[in-house]
């Protein structure tokens, strides 16, 4: 990243540019110059201003150009260009280190502000990511500040120091933190993650920061990541040098695929459930759905909004250094998906939640909003963010590719069993901690819904891998060198096709897809901060194991074997969608929790509090922190569903039924008081039991109410129902 010095690049063999950024092309979605003019038009909300693409005639189109990419990012060639202006070598940013010399970071905060400052920005702030922060716009915390003082005559002068890039200070007292600090004990501290990029957006710089109370505990969900990436490098270091390998440590990169769906801004305002809740609660399926597949990976309309839309947010995303180079139609109508390269793992979550932001805001220029809750309609497919994840070495070899590590590491073809092993056993030691990590609140109408993996935590391997390690863990150590398939077309002129070594299964939640593992199963809405810190610890804890039984003598071969022979279990080749495959499941003694509240009080477990404090990722406060804060979020949620749908039925359903001369003002006063007293009980109840009954409220009585309102939806006359219908929020192409 980091090409914005790099001169005009085209490639014709390309139909997209990675960015149009330039010579007023910058932030535009269409321009003249590529046979297209933006003219605003009218929304059927008055107040929008509607960016709408109108063809013109006899128009050439502008070459495509990779000029201009992550200029507003502070990395790689950008940074070096300001850094060497200051006297500072090429690859400054790229050494965390130099925020613990103060020289140092004088002239990296001197290079900053020229870079903000000839790109228009005159604020900067320090971004940081509170805990449990889903529904929050960005999904991030941040106060604006000034770069510039005044001196004695009162005149401005720009000012950024190096003070000012290290530490900034915060009131956190309105933050979710799970009892770690009280209202008179409200200071919130930040400090620069230096390992991710500095970036700019309009006119202000975005300081990567980790966020910590007075007594240094996390806030955050920044801090948990890096302290098990720490644990990762630091435990995975000393194993491979008792097996004979001096690395320098070990870090994780993975490369999120984000689904969310576009609705049209006009039905949007017309449902208070997508405003208030990100989800509808009630609505009657239309005649078509998603049963024909007719909208999966089908062209993007480019003379609809959605295709210009989706266009802009790669071009924002470019600008600060989001390598979204995918965009595709998804399942359900209106689903769709951006997904980017591969990277470290927190600039990777960084950058999601900066294009999840960026989605939000351009989205309302074309007449559309972005909704990115995993089940925001029922009856079609909901949304999911797959984190496919690796482990590298710091000096390049792939842990995961058992070609490169064998190669790397001296021919050691003992490594990659080992490594395996490691991981197999991690997935059936902590898989509550992996469904915990995936416990957002709308995973609940997808896990086992057979459009996401079910809750049940297991790794798929594949046949070859499968085998290969069943030898292995019964004596025979030698390199795994799986083999392809050519595809034979029938068609002389046409390239065979190489298919790898197993084919996909993307009914596990946690499969191996050739140098990497996919978690199938997080949700779209999810920072994965606290997923990629789960699955960063808890391979942390195996290697840990596997090392102190070494260094107590033990061969690591025969260790790694023994925990094969104990947690091969965990392993299923087969179809997760099979509704017999959970009891065999929980008969093979595999983790087994449909509840996504049940998975969060797992959290605080005895092994797998021990775990993260043994490997310094959590203390015991921080762990009870991170459970109580989840439970108040899922109970939060489900009361603004319940209160919202209550207003819903008082304030449209019954008096669009009176419209329609249909009188069925009984049924919907009974299904408002069982959900108000429902509500009752749950304000009743302690944290975790209340928890537990919004559940129940969400899963059947909430639903046992919907079915009795979609049924009078049928009956209503359309023209007196005053809430957008499924009609109306899908098929952007067929009603436009």
């Amino acid at each position: 990243m980091g090409c914005g010095a790099s001169k005009n690049i085209v490639d014709t063999k390309r139909g997209m540019p990675l960015a149009e950024m330039h010579a007023g092309i910058v932030g535009a979605a269409v321009t003249e110059s590529a046979g297209l003019v933006s003219q605003p038009i009218s929304d059927s909300a008055a107040h929008l201003q509607v960016k709408k693409p109108v063809l013109t005639e006899n128009v050439k189109a502008a070459p495509a150009s990779l000029e201009g990419y992550a200029a507003h990012a502070f990395w790689g060639a950008v940074a070096d260009k300001y850094c060497e202006r200051h006297g500072l070598p090429a690859g400054t940013m790229k050494d965390p280190y130099w925020v613990k010399d103060a020289e140092k970071a004088d002239k990296v905060a001197a290079a900053i502000l020229d870079w903000a400052t000839e790109h228009g920005a005159s604020t900067y702030c320090h971004w940081f990511q509170p805990m449990c922060a889903q529904g929050r716009h960005g999904m991030s915390g941040q106060v604006q500040l000034g770069m510039f003082e005044f001196d004695k005559d009162n005149c401005p002068k720009w000012d950024l120091e190096g003070k000012h890039l290290l530490q900034g200070e915060t009131d956190g007292s309105s933050f979710p933190n799970g009892g770690l600090r009280a209202t008179h004990t409200a200071g919130g501290y930040l400090t620069i993650d230096p390992s991710s990029q500095i970036w700019l957006r309009g006119d202000s710089i975005f300081i990567p920061a980790c966020f910590v109370s007075y007594e240094g505990k996390s806030l955050d969900e920044k801090v948990p990541l890096l302290r098990a990436e720490q644990a990762l490098s630091r435990e995975g270091a000393r194993l491979f040098k008792l097996l004979g390998h001096e690395i320098e440590g070990l870090f994780t990169n993975i490369g999120l695929e984000q689904e969310l769906f576009f609705v049209p801004t006009d039905a949007y305002y017309k449902r208070p459930d997508l405003q208030m809740c990100g989800r509808t609660v009630l609505g009657k399926a239309p005649a078509l759905d998603q049963e024909g597949c007719t909208h999966y990976m089908a062209p993007i309309n480019t003379q609809k909004s959605v295709f210009n839309c989706m266009k802009e947010i790669q071009e924002e995303c470019y600008k600060v250094g989001i390598p979204l180079k995918t965009r595709h139609r998804e399942v359900a109508p209106n689903q769709y998906e951006f997904a980017p390269c591969f990277g470290p793992v927190q600039q990777q979550i960084d950058q999601n939640l900066v294009a999840m932001q960026i989605c939000e805001e351009v989205a309302p220029k074309y007449g559309l909003r972005t909704i990115l809750q995993e089940k925001p309609f029922q009856g079609v497919n909901g949304s999911g963010k797959h984190n496919n994840w690796s482990i590298s070495t710091k000096c390049g070899a792939q842990l995961l590719n058992p070609g490169d590590l064998t190669k790397k590491m001296k021919g050691d073809a003992k490594l990659f069993p080992i490594v395996m092993a490691a991981i197999v056993s991690a997935v059936d030691a902590y898989g509550d901690l992996m469904r915990m990590s995936i416990s957002c609140p709308g995973n609940d109408f997808r896990l086992g819904a057979m459009e996401a993996p079910p809750a049940v935590m297991s790794a798929y391997l594949g046949k070859q891998m499968t085998e290969f390690l069943e030898k292995f863990m019964n004596g025979e150590v030698k390199e795994y060198k799986p083999t392809t398939t050519d595809i034979d077309l029938g068609v002389p002129f046409t390239p065979t096709v190489v298919a790898p070594s197993e084919d996909r299964n993307r009914t596990s939640p946690f499969p191996y897809g050739g140098h990497r593992f996919e978690f199938r199963a997080c949700g779209s809405s999810q920072n994965v901060s606290l997923i990629n810190t789960v699955l960063g610890s808890i391979v942390a804890a195996q290697f840990k194991l596997i090392a102190d039984r070494v260094e107590k003598g033990e061969d690591a071969v025969a260790v790694a074997q023994e925990l094969l022979k104990k947690h091969m279990k965990s392993v299923y080749n087969g179809n997760g969608y099979d509704p017999a495959w959970p009891k065999k499941a929980e008969e093979k003694g595999l983790w087994v929790i449909p509840s996504g509240v049940d998975a969060i009080l797992k959290f605080t477990d005895e092994k797998n509090t021990k775990m993260f404090e043994e490997l310094k990722v959590l203390g015991p406060e921080e762990v009870k922190a991170r459970q109580t804060c989840l439970l108040e979020q899922y109970l939060l949620t489900v009361e603004t569903e319940c209160k919202c749908m209550i207003d819903m039925i008082k304030m449209h359903v019954i008096p669009s039924c009176k419209a329609s001369g249909l009188d069925d003002k009984g049924a919907c006063e009974a299904g408002m008081k069982l959900l108000e007293d429902c509500l009752g009980q749950i304000h009743a109840a302690e944290l975790q039991d209340a928890a537990k009954m919004c559940r129940t409220l969400r899963l059947e009585t909430m639903i046992q109410v919907r079915k009795t309102i979609d049924e009078l939806e049928g009956k209503a006359a359309p023209s007196c129902w005053t809430l957008a219908s499924y009609k109306d929020l899908w098929f952007i192409d067929q009603n436009s």
